[in-house]
């Protein structure tokens, strides 16, 4: 699906950003301590449908942010994939770019989160394989800041047939390109998605993907790994244990802590970090400090339930960080007052 470039306009502190893949609905009840046997019952405080995975999830919280998120990914033509739909539409994300397949369901996720926030997941692959270049806009990717390809692992053989076409798009318009992975990795995995991580300009995996991606068992080792490949930068979340970003010419991994807060449900906490560190990148600060702006939003996420928890505003991300870290929240909001102060004068230049 390719259109006309529509007419220019400015909306949203961090402009447009294209998040591409997987989308997900998400079932989550909480506490589960234990599946009763049998056709017992349970009672639980809490129950939550949300969009996530690696492209909706983000997406969400980008549009918190201060983005103005256009989705594109494979969903089915049925009652859940309405539900993801009004889940993004509720927090202003465009969902145009969602294609709908009558050949299987909408992807879904069914996650019973325990007391101390862990979940066990049961998983339905879905249409997010069934997406197709003819599902994609690329005038709207080429005219965004960013492309998130979130789960490039998941898009089948879109991968490899579709998806170097959208990321040539991308940088054609000299858009900042992340990429993220959904399932837990293998050599294989990287197999078919090397092309795709070697054109990103960013990789923001999880330290068990990475190692299982690469068959390493160091960190640092897997970095250099995806650096040589042709990745730009590498952002690693490693759960309690924070973070490590790396990017070509920085020398060695900066390895960040976590903040610590009473986790509810680690669910999204990876799609935060990436929104959070794709936002400050967009504003134009340091890797270094983006990835804290990452690593407080993944910990917003983790104080409620679902991936859409924690994040209201940027304002709210940062006066969280400033508590830890007061200098990098100073730096981002400056970024971003400069960045307001810019947006303001292109927008009244594009209405007159």
């Amino acid at each position: 699906m390719t259109s006309e470039p529509r007419s220019t306009r400015v909306t949203g502190l961090l402009g447009q950003v294209t998040v591409l893949g997987a989308h997900i609905l998400d079932v989550l009840g909480r506490p589960v301590e234990v599946i009763p046997p049998g056709q017992g019952g349970a009672r639980l405080t809490e129950i939550k449908a949300t969009a996530a995975g690696t492209a909706a999830g983000t997406g969400v919280d980008l549009a918190k942010l201060g983005a103005e998120v256009h989705a594109i990914g494979a969903i089915g033509d049925d009652l859940i994939g309405d539900v993801v739909v009004a889940a993004m539409t509720r927090h202003g994300v465009d969902t145009g770019g969602l294609s709908r397949k009558s050949a299987a369901q909408t992807s879904a996720t069914i996650l019973p989160i325990r007391p101390n926030g862990e979940r066990p997941t049961l998983h339905v692959p879905g249409a997010t394989s069934l997406l197709e270049l003819a599902d994609v806009d690329l005038w709207r990717v080429r005219g965004s800041r960013a492309l998130l390809v979130g789960g490039p692992d998941a898009l089948g053989g879109f991968a490899r047939d579709g998806l170097p076409q959208v990321i040539a798009a991308a940088r054609d318009g000299g858009v900042l390109v992340a990429v993220d992975v959904l399932h837990p990795g293998s050599p294989r995995d990287l197999e078919r998605i090397c092309d795709v991580l070697a054109a990103a300009d960013w990789f923001l995996p999880n330290g068990d993907q990475l190692l299982a991606l690469t068959g390493r068992d160091d960190l640092t080792a897997a970095i250099e790994d995806m650096l040589a490949l042709g990745a730009g930068g590498v952002a690693v979340t490693c759960g309690a244990d924070g973070c490590l970003v790396a990017w070509r010419g920085g020398g060695a991994p900066v390895a960040l802590p976590a903040i610590k807060v009473d986790v509810v449900d680690t669910t999204g906490c990876g799609d935060g970090f990436t929104a959070g560190m794709l936002a400050g990148l967009l504003l134009g600060v340091a890797p270094v400090d983006a990835a804290w702006l990452g690593i407080a939003c993944g910990a917003l996420v983790a104080t409620g339930l679902g991936s859409d928890a924690g994040i209201d505003s940027l304002g709210q991300a940062l006066a969280f960080l400033s508590r830890e870290q007061p200098a990098v929240a100073g730096r981002i909001a400056a970024a971003a007052i400069a960045r307001r102060s810019t947006h303001h004068e292109v927008e009244e230049q594009v209405h007159d």
